[in-house]
Parts: structure tokens; C-alpha cells; sequence
């Protein structure tokens, strides 16, 4: 089954107008308040049903089981973060201003918003980190459709930079991939590790920062 992650239209692909896009939204909404709440383990289906009011059909209807819940709250996160990536990187004239903006966020996450809690953006963090590394291998084509507005994103601004004559002459959606791929592999692997630890604000900020220089490099004419 292909990934069904517009909160528009029902996993299933069947329709009901408003009402059933609001269920959909309701559902995923649901879901990441759990996760925020305790990680991957408090994210069941009785839990989304307890916390939504929803009945186990009205679930169903929806989505064919959790993994494609919790491919829908990637599509999602991706695309709210895409929309958010594309409004602060719009008063930047630099492409590799706006590139290093785009590595940080991915990188700092929800610790990049004012009033985030540290300890509450890593358990939901790490959660999917975990579950990103398990669907890559077991959906990743689905996977694929969900992260790639974000692949998108980064190979737009790429190919701003080969324009300028600062990023290298290279096929910027496959460069935009290798530039995704470094950095959330790096990021889960070090989310995985700090699971259980209040996020550390200055060690975020400096693995940024290593990163962006990594790919700086990489990308560089």
C-alpha cells in the first residue's frame, strides 16, 4: 500500500468531506501528544482511540494499522516544517545561508522554537528517530513520499546556489538527498543516544554547526 499522509483524504483512500478529514487530523494530532507524552511505548492504537473519543472503525477507516499513523505524523511534521524552513530562510539572499538556516533546524528541531521543552522534544524526537530507522527498511518507499517536500526544499536551494556559482554543478535533488541522509542519520543516531537525557542545548547547537560545515564542504564550488 502506498503512503496515504494527506490529512485530507482518509488512509484508505475513501473520502467523507470535512467531517472525515477532521477525524484524520484529530487522530494525528492525537498521536503526538502521546508520543510527547511517552515516547513510542504510550503510541497504541487503544491509546489514539481512548484519547480521540474514536471509535476502533472510525480508526480504520483511516489507516490500515500504526505504521501508517505514524507515517502520517511524519508527513506531516515534514510538511509543517518545510512550510516553517521556507518562511524563515525567504529574507536570506545567500543559498548557503539558507541552506546552513535549513541543516540547523533539522538538526536543533523542536529545540529551535521559543518555550520548547527539551525533555519533551526528545522523547517525541527520539521516537521517531527510532521509527524512521525501522520504516526505512520496512516502508521505504512510503517513507520516501513523506520526507520528500524536505529533499525538495533543500535541492531548490541548491540549485539557487550552482546559479550563484557557490554550490557545486551536480544534480541537486540527488545532492539534496545525500545532504538529507548525512544529516538525519547523524541526528537520529544522536537523539537515540541522548534518549533519556534533557536535551542539551549548547551540544545541539555545536553538532549543528559540525554538520553544517560538513556539508559545506561537500557541497561547496
Amino acid at each position: 500500500m502506498s503512503l496515504s499522509v494527506s490529512l485530507d483524504v482518509p488512509a484508505t483512500g475513501k473520502t467523507n468531506g470535512d467531517n472525515g478529514a477532521a477525524r484524520t487530523r484529530q487522530i494525528v494530532d492525537a498521536a503526538y501528544e502521546l508520543l510527547d507524552e511517552a515516547g513510542l511505548e504510550g503510541l497504541t492504537i487503544r491509546a489514539v482511540l481512548k484519547r480521540t473519543g474514536l471509535s476502533r472503525r472510525a480508526f480504520y477507516e483511516r489507516f490500515v494499522g500504526k505504521d501508517d499513523l505514524v507515517l502520517a505524523v511524519f508527513e506531516q511534521t515534514i510538511r509543517m516544517a518545510v512550510e516553517r524552513f521556507d518562511d524563515e530562510v525567504k529574507p536570506l539572499a545567500d543559498p548557503l545561508a539558507r541552506l546552513r538556516l535549513i541543516v540547523g533546524y533539522i538538526v536543533l528541531g523542536q529545540d529551535a522554537l521559543p518555550g520548547a521543552s527539551g525533555e519533551t522534544s526528545n522523547r517525541r524526537s527520539a521516537a521517531l528517530s527510532r521509527e524512521h530507522l525501522r520504516l526505512a527498511e520496512a516502508r521505504p518507499d512510503e517513507l520516501q513520499v513523506a520526507v520528500r517536500p524536505l529533499i525538495l526544499l533543500i535541492a531548490r536551494h541548491l540549485a539557487d546556489g550552482m546559479k550563484a556559482g557557490s554550490v557545486r554543478d551536480y544534480d541537486p535533488q540527488r545532492l539534496a538527498a545525500l545532504v538529507y541522509n548525512l544529516v538525519s542519520t547523524t541526528v537520529h543516531m544522536e537523539l537515540l543516544a541522548q534518549e533519556t537525557a534533557r536535551s542539551d542545548a549548547k551540544r545541539k547547537d555545536r553538532l549543528a554547526e559540525e554538520i553544517w560545515e560538513f556539508c559545506r564542504r561537500a557541497i561547496a564550488a
